[in-house]
């Protein structure tokens, strides 16, 4: 595997997963109340939990993005602008 083809990659997959996360973000600020009733039918969640549970998935995820996606693509950016 070619370091362009990791490049390629992990920008891609940055990209995606930042798509995910906001569009999770926008359903939860647009249907806030129709997840809340979905999630507390299935979970028996107060408002406080259910935002408190999205506030850290949405931090878990961003994260994650961060460390296995951005981080990795900046320093391989920076490694073959470096070495060229």
């Amino acid at each position: 595997m070619t370091v362009e083809i990791m490049l390629r990659f992990l920008g891609w997959s940055s990209v995606f997963n930042i798509v995910i996360l906001l569009i999770w973000v926008g359903w939860i600020i647009l249907f806030h109340d129709y997840i809340f009733k979905m999630h507390g039918k299935w979970f028996r969640l107060n408002k406080e939990d259910f935002g408190a549970l999205h506030y850290k998935g949405l931090t878990f995820y961003k994260i994650l993005i961060l460390v296995f996606n951005v981080v990795p693509y900046l320093v391989l950016r920076m490694l073959v602008d470096y070495w060229t």
